[in-house]
């Protein structure tokens, strides 16, 4: 659908890696103009978002650090961190144990899509370790989710930029996060979405237009009626 990614402008680091404060690549290759809010809270503020979780962790920062390197070397597209991760940038910190990278991956010549063996091609090369389907960065294990429905790709192109430990990074908004947590459908996802709810982290009028728009409709009558009735807003 999106085609193959133009063409990446080269990074200022001498090793490829982001400058501190400096965004990552754009969906279509593009820095962003305005630099990405710094995470400073759970909640928005002054157009920022943040995860106290996240902050004075250096395995993350290192973590991102080799994503983003990955993305510079036309390894992956857009990416976005979703699951648990990405939602400790909206709610109190709970424990995880992996990151989910949710991503674009380059195409093939005749527009196939390319699988995810690049990647752990990329990362055994530098030493790195692969664990099934997780890639172990600085004891992190991330796994990288390639977008294929319109809901991923929406919550690609919408994705939020933002920085841990001064790395920009990329997340996905909250309301595409419960979306998601609601297409999965587990009893962690739908724990989530409550959360979610009562911490105030999420839109509800914008969540039920990802809903409606996504064709989620039932799934998430069935959610309020077994967790919200009773319950406003």
């Amino acid at each position: 659908m999106w085609g193959q990614p133009r063409p990446r402008p080269a990074l200022s680091g001498a090793d490829g890696a982001l400058q501190p404060g400096e965004a990552p690549l754009d969906f279509d290759g593009r820095r962003p103009s305005r630099p990405p809010p710094i995470l400073v809270t759970h909640t928005w503020l002054n157009g920022g978002i943040g995860s106290e979780c996240l902050q004075g962790h250096e395995p993350v920062k290192a973590a991102i650090e080799a994503i983003n390197r990955m993305q510079a070397d036309g390894i992956i597209g857009k990416y976005a961190i979703g699951g648990a991760v990405g939602a400790t940038f909206y709610l109190e910190p709970a424990a995880t144990l992996d990151v989910d990278v949710f991503v674009i991956l380059p195409t093939a010549p005749g527009g196939l899509l390319l699988s995810l063996s690049p990647i752990y091609d990329y990362w055994k090369a530098r030493g790195g370790t692969v664990e099934d389907e997780y890639i172990v960065i600085s004891a992190w294990p991330v796994q990288f989710l390639p977008a294929n429905n319109e809901l991923e790709l929406e919550a690609l192109a919408e994705a939020v930029p933002t920085t841990v430990e001064d790395v920009g990074t990329w997340v996905l908004t909250a309301e595409h996060l419960a979306a998601i947590a609601l297409r999965t459908g587990r009893p962690k996802d739908h724990n989530r979405i409550l959360q979610f709810i009562e911490e105030g982290a999420v839109d509800r009028k914008r969540l039920q237009t990802i809903v409606e728009r996504h064709h989620l409709n039932e799934r998430w009558k069935q959610f309020e009626r077994r967790f919200l009735e009773g319950t406003h807003g």
